[in-house]
């Protein structure tokens, strides 16, 4: 017994050469939520840039992410394939974007815009870290619609067939991460960061669980072909988390114990 694959077109309409395909637009959904959650924050006085910095910081983030998500997927996942056909690195439209990398490319965003904003870095993470989780949560929608990142194969009673793949009956993993990365997460960091927090803790939270969720997660995955399983058993995506716990868990020690020695809250760094 398997839950049918629901057969969503992966594009949406044709204009012309052009196409607008169910997971770019899943992409912009979740940047619009994440400018109207950036915007709450900014008018709860809990950053300290303007609600019309929001679009330019939106603008900064998206490049980032394009090209560290690409860079990374070419260089650790498909370095053989794309050194064969070249020009096959700007056919984003493919699929083939990697998360760890859209981290770091957003990363070099977020300093680019705190630099010019004249404002902490660490703010400017920690407005990504807590307003950037629904893009997770689309982003893995517009994996299943494109039945691609599917998951190793089970005989339970939710294992789902994802016909443009295989007949072999799998775990949803998209929809597990879904849940995880987008939904459960976005919970404890919204939750988390409605309260006034030392600058990073926010950003260490989302790197501790994400990757802890991540590394869970990946349980189910189904490994890249041409990588497998690597040391120990573990999988490319696992091996790529475990500095993200490391280095979160390290943020949250250092922020709080930043705060702990009689510094001025964020507030009160502006009032």
């Amino acid at each position: 017994m398997t839950i049918p694959y629901p057969r969503i077109r992966p594009t949406i309409v044709h204009i012309g050469p052009l196409s607008i395909r169910w997971y770019g637009v899943m992409y912009v959904v979740g940047y619009m939520i994440g400018a109207a959650l950036a915007r709450q924050r900014v008018r709860r006085g809990l950053v300290h840039f303007s609600e019309a910095a929001v679009d330019s910081l939106v603008a900064y983030l998206l490049v980032g992410m394009l090209l560290g998500a690409r860079l990374v997927y070419v260089l650790v996942y498909g370095r053989a394939e794309y050194a064969a056909h070249p020009l096959d690195v700007f056919a984003i439209w493919h699929g083939g974007l990697s998360f760890h990398g859209a981290v770091l490319g957003m990363l070099a965003a977020c300093a680019l815009f705190a630099r010019r904003h004249h404002v902490p870095f660490a703010e400017v993470t920690d407005t990504l870290a807590a307003c950037g989780t629904p893009g997770l949560f689309f982003g893995r929608m517009g994996n299943f619609i494109n039945a691609e990142l599917v998951g190793r194969p089970t005989s339970g009673p939710w294992a789902m067939v994802f016909p443009q793949v295989d007949n072999v009956p799998r775990h949803p993993s998209q929809l597990y991460e879904l849940g995880l990365e987008g939904l459960l997460l976005f919970v404890i960091l919204w939750s988390f960061a409605r309260r006034n927090r030392p600058m990073g803790a926010v950003s260490g939270l989302f790197l501790l669980g994400y990757g802890t969720l991540r590394f869970i997660g990946e349980f189910a995955r189904e490994p890249d072909n041409f990588l497998g399983y690597l040391a120990l058993g573990l999988t490319m995506g696992q091996w790529l988390s475990l500095p993200m716990i490391v280095i979160g868990l390290l943020m949250m020690v250092w922020a709080y114990r930043r705060a702990g020695k009689a510094e001025p809250t964020l507030l009160d760094r502006y009032k």
